[in-house]
């Protein structure tokens, strides 16, 4: 099998129609993000991914901080060339390595940001670098002027941002070309969608990347009970997670598990092949070649119309699912 490479934006950058989330492959400070970390499997997954052609990694400075890309950077050795490496910097990172869990948007630190992501990636270039999250006290012009820079010097090849509003993107995209989008988007999580940024981003060519496309696992149909989760799971202190929703979304994964057996694929594949029929691009995240396979397998799946009817009269735009993160995060978002 060998995926289908299409244009991410309108600026040039190839890669395949699925993406692979890195994230979970390390620990997060003291926090348990998705079960145990395995550098030996973590490492061997990225290879399998390239050999099936997908070649498209997301990572980001905050993940460890540091340790995701530094994995990153001792499973692609040397064949850089081989890779389109997506990173991110806004979370403030300090001097001693610690998050400060303030947003840094600053001229100084766009150029800080980078230079230690070159660094921990071992590469003298990044092929996509994004905004992690808006800092709401710096002009998003400024940010933008910042990473064009970045493009003029050839350490970034592409521009992008994450959970961001339409009239971000559209200031941001006057200042200097935006190539992609990345947010929180799948069946349980289409606020993208329902404000207007789906559209926005086709109307000026800007590619949409949707990190957990399956709703941080919910549409695996592994987790039928809070109690799949580990202790220190932090998706137990978020409300989709939660006694208020937690049943509510175990029925609706029920309803698209048994459309799902009809096509004689996995709940999670027909996640995926959802959303890449709206020509976005899934990041899912996983640390283990068993699902990696299956997850690209998804990008061959072919719905007819009358399967996205199905399955969007199962989870209508508008239904919740319960918010994605605490209050805090939730505060973050553009």
């Amino acid at each position: 099998m060998n995926l289908d490479q299409i244009q991410l934006g309108s600026q040039g950058l190839m890669i395949p129609n699925i993406g692979l989330g890195c994230m979970g492959m390390t620990g997060f400070e003291d926090a348990n993000m998705y079960g145990e970390a395995d550098e030996k499997e973590a490492i061997a997954t990225i290879h399998r991914s390239l050999e099936l052609g997908g070649n498209f990694l997301d990572t980001a400075d905050l993940y460890g901080p540091f340790k995701n890309e530094q994995l990153i950077a001792k499973a692609i050795g040397k064949n850089r060339d081989q890779y389109v490496i997506a990173t991110k910097f806004g979370w403030e990172i300090d001097d001693n390595n610690k998050v400060t869990w303030a947003i840094n948007g600053s001229r100084d630190y766009v150029k800080k940001s980078v230079e230690r992501s070159l660094k921990n990636l071992n590469t003298d270039y990044i092929d996509l670098y994004y905004m992690h999250r808006l800092d709401k006290n710096t002009p998003i012009e400024e940010t933008v002027e910042a990473m064009s820079d970045l493009v003029k010097e050839g350490k970034i090849g592409y521009i992008g941002l994450s959970e961001v509003s339409s009239e971000t993107v559209k200031r941001a995209h006057s200042v200097h070309p935006i190539t992609a989008v990345q947010s929180e988007f799948s069946l349980f999580e289409r606020t993208a969608e329902e404000r207007g940024v789906v559209k926005t981003l086709k109307d000026l060519g800007i590619g949409f990347v949707a990190y957990s496309p399956l709703g941080r696992g919910f549409l695996s149909g592994q987790i039928r009970s809070i109690d799949d989760l580990p202790e220190n799971d932090f998706r137990r202190a978020i409300p989709r997670f939660q006694e208020k929703y937690f049943h509510k979304n175990i029925e609706l994964v029920e309803a698209i598990e048994n459309l799902a057996e009809e096509k004689d694929i996995t709940s999670s594949q027909l996640a995926l092949a959802w959303i890449i029929n709206k020509g976005i691009v899934p990041i899912p995240g996983t640390k283990r070649r068993k699902y990696l396979e299956q997850n690209i397998s998804a990008s061959t799946i072919q719905l007819s119309e009358s399967d996205v009817l199905k399955l969007e009269s199962i989870v209508p735009l508008g239904t919740d699912t319960g918010a994605p993160y605490d209050e805090f995060s939730m505060g973050l978002l553009d």
